[in-house]
């Protein structure tokens, strides 16, 4: 018999910059969509692909402060409108995420199982992941800590490895209890790991009671718990969202589950997992999972090909020739080109790194910054003056607020504007502009039916995003 109440956990933090330039903090790639099948984002999937499973209800979502409208536009995208939004003041790695999530699902129901997801990653065949999914339930209710062991096809030296107490018969999905975690190997000793039948590649999903985990945070790692207590019982609920005392939360211990709990419990138990899974770590797994042409290319968006093989080749906007190219990695973005080696897409991340410590923008964000009234898109900076393009959702409007700094010029390109400026109100159409002088009080509304498009021109000594004084914000930003 199964539980009244699974609930997913699905943990939205990390910054995805192994995938850059498409993944940034700003916008990093558990929010975008990689899967040639779905029109949904990773995160998006990561939800409905467990949402049939019997007793299964509104997700717990854990993630950081400048992401909580992308994560709460993205569900109610999915027609989730009830899911718990904890907001994280920073990361604390992910043994505090699951002492949140068990915390806040006991104020809910009495003893929920808690279902851990990561949101980032990928599964080719759902049903096979349901069958083990369903399968850990019976652990998870004889008070097991149940993970899922992602049976190897490759020696792969990226993910870390779980050895069970014996050998698993992978076309059986019977769970066995856990000997040891193994860090991420070598490749000699990766070749060495999947010729025996007792390891499997760490997932990172797990599957519990939420008494029972909480039980072992408490007695493996007190700190985490007391600490995550604290946070939450002194948190502020904010629109959807759950924001986590600060001043508590930062004395958390910034340790994975598995280190705080899962290498110490005697309760462990891993199931073995063959679903096609992937965590989408690179771009080379990205080619990987990707649908591909005659000559095992991927190719999305405006894009030419000749004499070309083994390749991704993704344009978000310009047009991009491939002429006598073979196993690369390339993608377009309007700010950054990516080319790279398939054998070489490790090393992103190293590249990016290069650009945060040289304080390169283009290294953590988009020109295209996601608002929860909509985004806008930097189409030229200069120190004194820039030109954006503004995208308003119907019926959204932006806070009341005034510059220091900089005085700013607003021309509608489609839909209607209404502007309050000083205590008066003007109606634009196409075509139509208006002045916002520097100290000016003003708000932007679209009060139409269709998305409204401008360009606003902002000139002055400085036109930093923090040149913003809100007086009314109905996003409480």
């Amino acid at each position: 018999m199964f539980p009244d109440s699974v609930i997913p956990t699905i943990l939205c933090g990390g910054t995805g910059t192994r995938l850059w330039p498409l993944s940034r903090e700003s916008f990093p790639k558990q929010f975008l969509k990689l899967n040639y099948n779905s029109k949904k984002s990773l995160l998006q999937n990561t939800f409905e692909r467990v949402s049939s499973i019997e007793g299964m209800k509104s997700p717990i979502l854990i993630c950081n402060e400048e992401h909580r409208f992308i994560v709460a536009e993205q569900m109610r995208e999915i027609n989730i409108d009830k899911s718990t939004i904890l907001l994280e003041p920073f990361g604390r790695n992910t043994a505090a995420a699951i002492a949140l999530a068990a915390l806040s699902s006991i104020r809910e129901e009495d003893d929920p199982i808690i279902l851990v997801l990561s949101s980032d990653h990928e599964i080719k065949n759902n049903d096979q992941f349901q069958k083990v999914i369903n399968a850990g339930l019976k652990y998870a209710k004889e008070n097991k800590l149940v993970t899922f062991g992602v049976v190897p096809h490759s020696a792969e030296t990226g993910y870390g490895y779980i050895k069970a107490e014996k050998p698993f018969k992978f076309s059986e999905i019977i769970g066995n209890k856990i000997s040891k975690f193994i860090e991420k190997p070598n490749y000699d000793k990766a070749l060495e790991l999947i010729k025996d039948n007792r390891y499997t590649w760490n997932s990172g999903m797990f599957l519990f009671k939420a008494k029972t985990v909480l039980q072992e945070i408490e007695k493996y790692s007190p700190k985490v718990l007391d600490h995550c207590k604290r946070s939450l019982d002194s948190s502020e609920h904010d629109l959807d969202f759950q924001r986590l005392n600060k001043k508590e939360f930062q004395n958390c211990p910034n340790i994975s589950f598995d280190v705080a709990v899962m290498e110490k419990t005697d309760k462990g138990y891993v199931l073995p997992l063959d679903a096609g899974w992937s965590d989408i770590g690179s771009w080379d797994s990205v080619w990987e999972n990707s649908k591909k042409d005659k000559n095992n290319n991927h190719v999305e968006g405006n894009v030419i090909l000749d004499n070309t093989k083994n390749s991704y080749l993704r344009s978000e906007q310009r047009l991009v020739v491939g002429i006598g190219i073979n196993n690369l990695i390339v993608v377009e973005t309007n700010d950054a080109i990516l080319i790279s080696n398939k054998e070489e897409t490790q090393k992103v991340k190293d590249i990016v790194n290069q650009l945060k410590t040289n304080n390169i923008n283009a290294g953590h964000m988009h020109s295209k910054i996601f608002r929860p009234w909509g985004h806008y898109i930097s189409v030229v900076e200069e120190p004194r003056w820039q030109l954006k393009l503004i995208y308003v959702k119907p019926g959204e409007k932006l806070s009341l607020q005034m510059h220091h700094h900089r005085s700013e010029h607003w021309i509608v390109v489609s839909g209607t504007a209404k502007v309050d400026l000083d205590n008066k109100e003007a109606i634009l159409s196409e075509n139509e502009s208006i002045y916002i002088p520097l100290g000016a009080k003003h708000r932007l509304t679209n009060p139409g039916k269709i998305a409204l498009t401008l360009i606003e021109v902002q000139s002055g000594s400085y036109v930093g995003e923090d040149d913003i004084v809100r007086f009314e914000d109905k996003y409480g930003r």
